[in-house]
């Protein structure tokens, strides 16, 4: 749905407009890496108010991370994407302290849906999760071109 001759500068600059306006990511600290046409790695340090009952980061908050960096990938390339389905694996308890990072990459891509892994590790590159998420690309653009 772009002109633009640049894919990497085009997701750089769909990327820019997401995390401007990404009021959850800023919340939870997530911060945005890189990202290219199809992929995206963003991180985040695990505090102590995303402990849950067990004193290890809450499902939710690894989840949130991991989804953030599938929505980055699916809309890189400048079509309004939303997630249409994820599942994910918890692979290992995330403790205070861990900087998590989160990893998309395009599996496929059709015209209307793709299907994203995201691999989340932590600071010494020990996977704690992964999830799969496809996506629904709607006909809008995120930025104008």
């Amino acid at each position: 749905m772009s002109t633009d001759t640049n894919p990497e500068q085009l997701a750089a600059r769909v990327a820019a407009v997401m995390n401007a306006d990404d009021k959850a990511a800023k919340l939870l600290g997530i911060s945005l890496v890189e990202v290219r046409p199809g992929s995206a790695v963003l991180t985040m340090g695990v505090r102590e108010d995303m402990l849950n009952g067990h004193g290890i980061c809450h499902g939710g908050i690894t989840f949130t991370l991991a989804d953030t960096a599938f929505a980055y990938a699916c809309n890189s390339r400048n079509v309004k994407t939303v997630a249409l389905t994820c599942t994910i694996n918890f692979i290992a308890p995330v403790a205070v302290g861990d900087v998590l990072t989160a990893a998309a990459r395009e599996v496929s891509s059709s015209r209307k849906t793709g299907v994203y892994d995201i691999s989340v590790t932590n600071q010494k590159g020990e996977p704690v999760a992964q999830l799969r998420g496809t996506s629904y690309a709607t006909r809008t653009p995120v930025v104008s071109t």
